[in-house]
């Protein structure tokens, strides 16, 4: 069986659990470099282990995504309702991505649940030297630092940060954010991707992190978190459980720490765009 770059893949060895587009291909050792297409994910796998995904399932995948992510938004969208007198302030986002087409997705979501956002596609390890600059331009209620991670139990433990493809450079931005703004609930911050060390995003300074038990999670999962964010009063504390309520993954993928919401209501009400 012969791959390309491009290609949509899955890996016999886990039973194609995962989706992945071959990003590149080292024929020599004979091993290819993976990228998940629904959850942020980073693999390598040997070409033996790989199987051609047929568009059709690709196609219903697509078509269930797509019910679910409508869904969503109508219930999200029904549960904010409020006096017609009053003109809402959601909280500001600033998405940052490693993976463009994961942040496409991300925006279009933002859009459809009437959140502002500004969003900036680079790679993962540019994070932490550009995002000081980044707050300090957008000046954002909410942050998230996203992309793709990978745990690698072959590299060590759960607890060793060498064992893990991303998660050192999401730290490092987390820190630098704090240095920005050090109090929690002025900004809000979600940070990791698949298999991400929890833990160690916590203590760095997130709000919200993935993964408690190195799962992997869906590329729209943090969007979900930022609409609570976004949408509870500022005289609230964030209801974590009905946050995870809407995510792709649930607990064993995200967690976090009590955090007040970013939402304002205002008198008399106003024509104003996002």
């Amino acid at each position: 069986m012969t791959f390309q770059v491009g290609d949509i893949v899955a890996r016999k060895s886990y039973g194609g659990d995962v989706h992945f587009r071959i990003v590149s291909i080292d024929h020599t050792g004979a091993i290819a470099e993976l990228k998940g297409i629904d959850m942020r994910l980073w693999a390598d796998a040997p070409l033996h282990d790989l199987v051609h995904v047929d568009e059709e399932v690709r196609g219903r995948i697509k078509e269930w995504e797509e019910e679910q992510m409508s869904s969503s938004v109508k219930e999200l969208i029904e549960h904010r309702k409020t006096g017609e007198t009053l003109f809402k302030l959601p909280g500001r986002v600033l998405h940052i991505d490693g993976d463009a087409s994961y942040l496409k997705k991300c925006l279009e979501l933002y859009r459809a649940l009437d959140i502002p956002v500004y969003g900036v596609h680079m790679s993962e390890a540019e994070i932490p030297e550009r995002i000081y600059s980044l707050l300090m331009y957008v000046n954002p209620d909410v942050l998230v630092i996203t992309g793709h991670d990978a745990y690698m139990r072959s590299r060590g433990g759960k607890y060793d940060l060498t064992a893990y493809r991303h998660s050192q450079y999401f730290i490092q931005a987390v820190q630098a954010a704090r240095q920005f703004e050090r109090n929690r609930d002025n900004l809000i911050i979600f940070s990791g991707a698949c298999q991400s060390h929890f833990e160690a995003l916590i203590e760095a300074g997130a709000n919200y992190a993935s993964s408690p038990e190195r799962v992997n999670i869906h590329c729209l999962d943090p969007v979900y978190i930022v609409e609570k964010a976004c949408y509870t009063p500022i005289d609230r504390i964030i209801d974590l459980k009905h946050v995870l309520q809407y995510s792709v993954t649930g607990s064993s993928g995200l967690g976090g720490i009590d955090t007040r919401g970013t939402y304002r209501q205002g008198l008399p009400k106003i024509m104003y765009e996002t």
